[in-house]
């Protein structure tokens, strides 16, 4: 079986160099970036390609030579690649499901408490030189979390992971999935969890029928008080839909670690609005969290190699 291994964009996961792709097999070449007109020439000869959130379409993929056995995606999402396209090329897609879970789920929480805290806010005030909050009483809102309501879209590794730090807050917690489990949680319909939460994170996938999930009518149904939570990706929520709901008060703040568009178009409102925490992707990007990356590429490929491939999604 061909194990000479291509990384086509390893400086999306090695922007400092602290990464080593020589284990993912015995013949490694690793490009930083690749532009689309330079895909087939550096996937040539090669049985096994490692992306990380590259657009791999069905034309491109109809035209990979057919050395290309494995088609890795290193990271959990993978809307970036034609699946079908992949299927009818004979070309299995895997990914890693689970590398970044408690990262993830922590850089949720993150948000949870500041917004609660007003923590954009606090420091927005500090910036220009306002102590008010120092010298008389805190003039920002601050609520506690207990006792308060987070309604979690979509119940996989990492969703769960959120439920169980939340309800160490003690939070309830409310979860809407496609396919509700017998797990612990207490499952809702999607109308019920946005009417109920405080708190509303965002765990589930992109695709066809997740895109825009959240869109003015969705954020019309959430409470005034309530705060919306996406560390998953971006096109999830409408976001023009989102800073108009922000400007009116539909719902009283944000915490964005994915966006529509990454990064943000440079007049994005979101980047000096004072009811959003905006983060830069940055859940999975801790030198820990890249490590254990790829050393879950490395066993994706050795069972792929081994003729047992893992994490298949297509």
């Amino acid at each position: 079986m061909n194990s000479k291994t291509v990384v086509l964009n390893g400086a999306k996961m090695n922007y400092d160099g602290r990464l080593d792709f020589s284990s993912l097999s015995d013949q490694v070449v690793v490009y930083d970036d690749t532009p689309q007109e330079l895909i087939l020439e550096r996937v040539a000869d090669c049985g096994i390609v490692v992306t990380k959130e590259l657009p791999i379409g069905a034309e491109l993929l109809a035209r990979f030579p057919d050395s290309v056995g494995l088609l890795c995606e290193a990271g959990t999402g993978y809307n970036n690649i034609d699946l079908d396209a992949a299927r009818s090329k004979g070309i299995t897609v895997c990914n890693i499901p689970a590398y970044s879970t408690q990262r993830v789920a922590h850089t949720a929480i993150l948000l949870l408490l500041g917004l609660a805290s007003s923590l954009r806010q606090q420091m927005a005030m500090l910036d220009r030189g306002d102590r008010s909050c120092f010298t008389q009483s805190l003039s920002c809102s601050h609520v506690e979390v207990n006792g308060k309501t987070l309604g979690i879209i979509g119940a996989g590794h990492i969703g769960k992971a959120v439920a169980r730090v939340a309800q160490a807050l003690d939070m309830e917690v409310l979860a809407y999935s496609r396919t509700p489990r017998e797990d612990g949680l207490r499952y809702v319909g999607l109308d019920q969890l946005l009417a109920q939460s405080d708190f509303v994170s965002l765990h589930c996938p992109l695709n066809d029928q997740t895109r825009h999930l959240i869109d003015a009518a969705a954020l019309s149904k959430m409470k005034p008080t309530a705060f919306l939570i996406n560390t998953a990706r971006g096109a999830l929520v409408d976001e023009a839909a989102l800073i108009d709901a922000l400007r009116a008060g539909t719902i009283a703040g944000a915490g964005l670690d994915v966006q529509e568009t990454e990064p943000p178009a440079p007049d994005s409102p979101l980047y000096t609005m004072e009811n959003v925490l905006l983060t830069p992707h940055m859940g999975w990007k801790g030198l820990e969290t890249r490590q254990r990356l790829v050393a879950l590429l490395s066993e994706n490929i050795r069972a792929y190699l081994a003729g047992a491939p893992i994490h298949v999604v297509s």
